[in-house]
């Protein structure tokens, strides 16, 4: 074990330090694959023998926690890693493949890396979500695909929000993705019975003024989502969507009404990560968000078309002024077109 967990050490060091987010272990009957996601792209890192990733999915599994002994079923677990001064989760999946196992590790870094200034490539677009954060009450939401910054926005929003006023603030997520200061975060674990539905009805018995919710799934924590922001509390969540009008279709594919929408929703800020080229050997991501409010919310609830491109918080439009600021290369231009 002393030689695998020397060989996970260097490994997950290697993904750190690469600015990996995400490990990835493809195996084959003689040779596994490891691929590393560095800014939202996959690439082959290393092969090594099915042998000694069979040894490292022993280790990871015992480590995080995991049945060693059930390769029929997925599993998840995690693991705290710790590298120089700053500490990691590991969040750990296996999915059966072919007789055997494939792994994935997402890396989530512990410690603020950015100020949440840093996060956006417009300052503009933070003062829209920060403005958002000053309604007593109602529904907000950040979407995007995986990978995107969803729930790191939401972390630096509530904690700057915190940083200025008190509130009574309570998260319920699954997994928990970083411990936060003067929040109650609530760990969703349906093995030991504590569901979206258990825990959110919990949450409200603890008089909250903020609810984040890691992420709108059904119809059940969708129409809670709803109910909480139209009983005087303002409610957090992600959803995977596309774009802004993307998530009204799904809400209502959800089962939400048009008027509990109406009612209920402050705004949805879509997320899009671009690769940021300012300085020579050193490349970083930036968000730019597409925004739904106001007048263009209502029309999109109401099922009418909406012109984006004389938006001017439209994705298209938001890349376009990147480029012209020499902020992205033609060819990160090109590959969203």
């Amino acid at each position: 074990m002393n030689s695998t967990a020397t060989i996970s050490r260097k490994l997950l060091a290697e993904a750190i330090n690469r600015q990996a987010s995400d490990i990835h272990f493809y195996p084959f009957p003689t040779k596994t694959n490891i691929y590393f996601r560095i800014l939202g792209k996959r690439i082959l890192y290393d092969t090594i023998k099915t042998s000694q990733y069979e040894l490292l999915l022993t280790y990871y599994k015992f480590t995080s926690g995991m049945d060693i002994g059930e390769i029929r079923k997925p599993q998840d677990g995690s693991i705290t890693h710790k590298l120089g001064p700053n500490n990691y989760a590991l969040r750990l999946s296996t999915l059966p493949v072919n007789q055997m196992e494939s792994l994935a590790v997402r890396i989530l870094p512990q410690e603020e890396n950015l100020p949440i200034d840093k996060l956006f490539l417009f300052p503009s677009q933070l003062n829209v979500l920060k403005k958002w954060m000053n309604n007593p009450a109602g529904l907000i939401l950040l979407t995007g695909p995986t990978g995107s910054g969803k729930t790191t926005t939401l972390y630096a929003l509530l904690q700057s929000l915190l940083e200025e006023k008190s509130f009574q603030t309570i998260t319920l997520e699954d997994p928990i993705e970083k411990k936060l200061h003067d929040i109650l975060q609530v760990q969703v674990n349906e093995k030991a019975g504590i569901t979206y539905q258990s825990g959110l009805k919990a949450a409200l018995r603890h008089d909250p003024d903020i609810i984040m919710v890691g992420e709108i799934r059904d119809h059940y924590t969708a129409k809670f989502a709803i109910d909480a922001s139209l009983t005087g509390h303002l409610v957090l969540s992600t959803l995977h969507a596309k774009n802004t009008t993307g998530t009204i279709h799904r809400l209502l594919e959800m089962g939400l009404t048009k008027t509990e929408l109406s009612q209920s929703l402050v705004g949805v800020a879509s997320i899009q990560l671009l690769p940021i080229d300012l300085i020579p050997d050193m490349v970083r991501r930036a968000a730019i968000v597409e925004f739904l409010y106001g007048q263009n919310l209502s029309t999109a609830i109401d099922g009418q078309p909406i012109d984006m491109r004389t938006n001017h918080h439209s994705f298209s439009h938001l890349r376009k002024k990147a480029f012209a600021y020499g902020y992205i290369t033609e060819t990160a231009y090109k590959e969203f077109l």
